[in-house]
């Protein structure tokens, strides 16, 4: 049973940086592609950023691009998102999810409880 547990959320004022951490377990983390969703008040989940198995190869939405960076340690079985230059329009919770693809995707099949982050302005 894949469990995704996120952490490294809080408050943080406009132009400062958070770093999301989600840790994965259940199966073999370095097979699956791994990506970031989030999800604002009276709003549907968006894509972030997702990161192919190996880690080469990323995908980001354009509101993100140039601003944050996925990454992930497959020896820790962890998946990373560095925000920088944060915007109050980047407050929602964040959610780590798991594809059952290898190569970078935007589908994903498993989820973490998310985590809040909040910008103020």
């Amino acid at each position: 049973q894949v469990h995704l547990v996120e952490s490294g959320g809080g408050l943080v004022q406009a132009g400062g940086s958070l770093r999301l951490s989600c840790a994965a377990s259940g199966r073999t983390f370095r097979s699956y592609a791994m990506g970031w969703f989030r999800q604002a008040p009276g709003k549907e989940r968006e894509f972030v950023a997702a990161i192919n198995w190996s880690g080469g190869i990323t995908d980001y939405a354009a509101s993100v691009k140039g601003r944050f960076t996925i990454s992930r340690d497959n020896a820790k079985t962890t998946v990373s998102l560095q925000m920088n230059s944060l915007k109050p329009e980047d407050t929602a919770v964040y959610y780590c999810a798991q594809s059952n693809r290898m190569g970078v995707t935007r589908e994903y099949d498993y989820w973490g409880q998310g985590t809040q982050v909040t910008v103020s302005s």
